[in-house]
């Protein structure tokens, strides 16, 4: 079957690699195994001839193998990898380009555990990281030095949703001779295809809309040939590899994603212009001109000074305050307290991570019962 002459729904169904030993079970195995058997030693030598696809899960495995390559086809990939998180994605995908000594320009309205990553972590493996803000090209050339080889960015970046302008970003690094890297979790192929657009490497975290539900913890980079390559060998050597079970579980979601993209977008669109109506929300965040297909399912707003956020919280019902997104629930996070909690507090006040800023992932209900919710709440 060549699933490349399906369109993008038809590829979230067909992407799964079949074994000829397997090849009648509708539902795709789970190969809940730390390694694979081999007859005799000639057997074995003949997986490192590339006669044999299997033999150490941390290595490689038919349902991770599933899943970075279902990932990768949605995005115009020739490869993608699993890994055990997104934070471990964007860390392998990083390691394929730099190295010790190596500078990064990465936009400054980043998710806080990104920050944190290229803040605090890449600095103990010799490479240097400057933020700055991707809103304007100027900012961008400044920041760039003769040790740059990365250019870092989101294609709507949390939790401001500020949508990233790939093309500049993508025509910068071709004149500079950089790689460039987007992270497309809040977008997800759905809606943008950043690999289509010139990127190099895409991460994704697939805990969130990828995989769907809120029961898995995973991601997934893809990109240019030898750089996935390579960042599949970070991936081995570090251990940072995703188990089966997670892996056939995110390959499950992945196969719903177009459905719950349209649901949860046009939600969260209609709640937007919602808010922005209501006397108690000072502003909302909500990006425009993302996508023909919708702009997205994550809400930022900022309370009126005289809402207090914990009330808030405390009065929205059955929504659930938690410190992540994407699930098919509605719920709410409070950034200065999760996600960005760890910037400096000088940082916060910069990029504007305030006490009184709510973000909100719209599920997949009957919008009325979420409109109902907030508006409650906010009374």
């Amino acid at each position: 079957m060549n699933v490349e002459k399906f369109r993008f729904d038809s590829k979230a169904v067909h992407f799964h690699k079949r074994l000829k030993s397997e090849s009648t079970s509708k539902a795709q195995p789970i190969y809940q195994t730390s390694a694979f058997k081999f007859k005799n030693l000639e057997e074995l030598e003949g997986y490192f001839e590339g006669k044999s696809p299997y033999m150490y899960s941390r290595v490689s495995n038919p349902n991770t193998d599933d899943l970075g390559t279902g990932v990768a086809q949605l995005e115009g990939a020739p490869k993608g990898i699993a890994t055990s998180s997104g934070i471990s994605a964007i860390l392998a995908g990083i390691l394929a380009v730099a190295e010790q000594g190596s500078h990064i320009v990465a936009c400054e309205d980043l998710y806080g555990g990104t920050y944190q990553l290229l803040a605090k972590e890449l600095p103990s493996l010799g490479i240097e990281v400057s933020f700055v803000s991707f809103a304007s090209e100027e900012t961008i050339r400044a920041a760039i030095q003769s040790n740059t080889v990365l250019l870092y960015s989101e294609s709507v970046t949390n939790p401001f949703l500020r949508v990233e302008d790939i093309e500049r970003v993508v025509e910068i690094g071709r004149e500079f001779n950089l790689k460039t890297m987007i992270d497309n979790t809040f977008a997800t192929p759905y809606l943008v295809q950043p690999y289509l657009k010139g990127i190099n490497i895409v991460a994704h975290s697939a805990t969130k809309y990828i995989g769907g539900h809120s029961d898995i913890t995973a991601g997934v980079v893809v990109g240019d040939l030898p750089l996935i390559e390579k960042a599949k060998s970070k991936v081995m050597n570090f251990g940072s590899n995703l188990s089966p079970f997670e892996a056939w579980l995110t390959c499950r979601g992945l196969k719903t994603l177009s459905v719950r993209m349209e649901r949860h977008t046009n939600n969260a669109q209609k709640l937007a212009n919602f808010l922005s109506e209501h006397s108690s929300i000072e502003k909302v965040y909500y990006p425009e001109f993302v996508s023909e297909k919708g702009n997205g399912a994550i809400v930022s707003i900022l309370l009126s000074e005289d809402v207090d956020p914990n009330a808030f919280c405390e009065k929205l019902d059955w929504i659930g305050v938690v410190p992540t997104l994407a699930g098919v629930e509605t719920t709410v996070s409070y950034p200065m307290g999760t996600s960005h909690r760890a910037l400096p507090e000088e940082e916060q006040e910069r990029l504007g991570i305030k006490k009184n800023l709510i973000r909100i992932s719209v599920g997949i209900e009957d919008y009325e019962d979420i409109l109902e919710a907030f508006d409650k709440a906010l009374q």
